[in-house]
């Protein structure tokens, strides 16, 4: 069974929808409703991450809603990583397939009752009617439509067969007021046809079920993507014929690569998932999407959920597509790290994270050896802050040596200076004697032997300075390392 149905609407702007939200029970509510047939990428990322700024800045409540009606695009597991990616990236709906809620199921695969009384009625009311081509046909009709240039349309073949004439049928779409592209008006009638609201397989189109769900889900606010801005009048002609108050819609531009280009899936590595693999910060991600775009009073770089939403202002929303530079990323990701390291809490769950990489990534390590104890990975942690982009670099070949102690040969020791055991000697007893390892003190001591002792600690030629990277192996791994220079004669692989 097939439905099509035609009608219209107007409304107003930000300041009178927040007004009129704050004046009900409900309040601000809004709502993302992505489809799993893919996984969350950036564009989604965004839509959503607005959606949450606006739910917060008015004290509201954050809807996560799967459109899950397309039953033949579904991708196996798409539906959880979508809701654990929202949890990852601090921005967790308040209502959502997983959590739960008061206007639940949350799938719409779960409404499909709801969706059939809703075209029920609208049948009965005259405002839509069975259509009865086949799929066949209705396939026919589109290739037809692309092949001459023209948008797919129905040709409203079974219009005729409805009981009666409808007395008052409302042909043409008014304007309406979108909250961020102002007046517009598209002609829904005269350019797509009837539109099929409900499938001979039981299942509701988009336009449909995305209506039902925001009127019974109480939706206030729609914030979504602006090539949603041309359906909007079918969905307002939908409103219109069930006699459902709309919510205000307002059409966020779109996120563009820094060239102009569209962001696209097939690119495949705008999707979140990737993103946390390689160890980037959530909020790194947060800060950049938003960094790029409009909406704010005020805008800079390495700014915090919290300040997102104080600063988040939807007036100052505008029309122009937000431009995304990638290749800044990984500025954006070392300020956020910079910030987890200087708070204890969340430089604790980053010593847990290396520490479980660290035992993954080289299987000689054993949990109790001193590189491993929280007070040394916190160490490290301190004195590259600001160095480093992600803890991922920190299981780099470059900084290999702060977890294996590195083998060097006695022809090498001695191509640095015949003297070898006797600077070891002196410089074993400067660390014993020293009470605390500072970056300043050791550089003044150390000048003269940096090249023996980054052979010794290290076994590189480069990297960052032998007084860093004392402290950060700390004194007793120092002191043993460099008991190895008393023993030149011999091969050390321990």
């Amino acid at each position: 069974m097939s439905s099509c149905v035609r009608v219209c609407v107007r409304w107003g702007q930000w300041g009178a929808a927040l007004r009129r939200c704050s004046s009900s029970d409900a309040g601000v509510r809004v709502r993302f409703a992505p489809s799993p047939t893919g996984f969350l990428h950036l564009g989604g990322l965004r839509t959503a991450l607005y959606n949450y700024l606006f739910a917060k800045k008015y004290g509201g409540t954050f809807i996560l809603r799967l459109e899950d009606t397309d039953q033949s695009r579904l991708v196996l597991g798409a539906a959880q990583a979508i809701e654990d990616m929202l949890d990852w990236a601090g921005i967790p709906p308040d209502e959502s397939p997983q959590r739960g809620g008061p206007v639940g199921p949350y799938l719409q695969s779960q409404r499909l009752k709801l969706y059939s009384s809703t075209a029920q009625r609208l049948v009965q009311s005259g405002h839509a009617y069975y259509c009865f081509c086949t799929p066949q046909r209705l396939q026919l009709l589109k290739k037809e439509a692309l092949l001459s240039g023209q948008t797919p349309r129905y040709d409203n073949r079974c219009r005729h067969l409805q009981a009666a004439h409808v007395e008052q049928r409302l042909e043409g779409a008014e304007p309406f007021h979108d909250l961020v592209f102002g007046w517009t008006r598209h002609e829904v009638a005269q350019v797509e046809g009837d539109p099929v609201i409900l499938k001979a397989d039981g299942f509701p189109t988009y336009h449909l079920a995305n209506i039902v769900d925001d009127h019974h889900m109480g939706v206030s606010h729609v914030l979504r993507g602006s090539e949603w801005l041309i359906s909007t009048s079918k969905h307002l002609l939908l409103y219109r014929a069930l006699g459902w108050t709309p919510p205000a819609f307002a059409h966020l531009p779109l996120l563009m690569n820094k060239d102009g280009s569209k962001l696209s899936k097939r690119q495949g590595d705008i999707f979140i998932q990737r993103f946390r693999t390689e160890g980037v910060l959530p909020e790194a991600l947060l800060d950049i999407t938003t960094n790029c775009g409009s909406g704010f009073d005020t805008n800079g770089m390495g700014r915090s959920l919290q300040e997102l939403i104080s600063d988040f202002n939807p007036s100052k929303i505008t029309t122009h597509s937000a431009l995304l530079d990638l290749d800044k990323l990984p500025e954006f990701n070392r300020i956020h790290l910079q910030r987890r390291v200087e708070d204890p809490q969340l430089c604790s769950s980053l010593v847990c994270e290396l520490q479980t990489q660290l035992l993954q990534q080289y299987s000689e390590l054993s949990p109790d050896q001193d590189v491993l104890q929280s007070n040394s990975i916190k160490r490290v942690l301190h004195h590259r802050k600001g160095h480093i982009s992600s803890v991922k670099e920190l299981l780099s070949p470059q900084y290999s040596y702060l977890w294996i102690r590195p083998s060097f040969y006695p022809q090498h020791v001695a191509a640095v200076t015949p003297e070898a055991p006797h600077i070891a000697a002196l410089v074993i007893r400067l660390v014993e004697q020293s009470r605390e390892l500072t970056v300043d003190w050791l550089n003044m001591e150390l000048k003269a032997v940096m090249k023996l002792l980054r052979l010794a600690l290290s076994g590189l030629q480069q990297g960052p300075s032998v007084a860093e990277m004392m402290v950060c192996l700390g004194a007793s791994e120092t002191t043993h390392r460099l008991h190895k220079l008393l023993l030149p004669s011999l091969t050390h692989s321990e």
